[in-house]
């Protein structure tokens, strides 16, 4: 994903503009797209401020049963993703994807990867060379 543009190059462009330039004019002269000087005088004609607004940050509709699932893994530790999608959808009634689950979990520090004999895996070791 693309770094926002420097506070100060934004101040040129809004100055340009409010000096009297046009806003694709501003666009050629400080090397940015029509769209990005049109939007971004817009912004600051609404909000007064030329900083960048917030990026990304879904919540997600599982944040709101954060205790719940949170609860489940610590009560059994080797719970799997479809044991916890239908223990989720058994007390709140919420239907979501063990996938889902996984990321969620994954986000709230909880990973586990275990190997065939169900126990955590551990890194590999190198063997000797003969």
């Amino acid at each position: 994903m693309s770094e926002a543009y420097s506070l100060d190059l934004r101040r040129r462009i809004i100055g340009f503009v409010t000096g009297g330039g046009s806003r694709r004019g501003a666009a050629c002269r400080f090397g940015v797209s029509a769209s990005c000087a049109v939007k971004l005088v817009q912004r600051f004609e609404r909000t007064g401020s030329a900083s960048p607004g917030r990026r990304g940050g879904s919540v997600g509709k599982l944040a709101a049963y954060k205790d719940v699932l949170l609860g489940q893994v610590a009560a059994k530790r080797d719970i799997t993703m479809p044991e916890l999608a239908v223990a989720l959808e058994a007390e709140t009634g919420t239907k979501a994807a063990p996938a889902s689950l996984s990321r969620f979990l994954i986000r709230h520090g909880l990973r586990f990867k275990k190997n065939t004999a169900g126990r955590r895996t551990e890194p590999p070791r190198r063997g000797r060379t003969a």
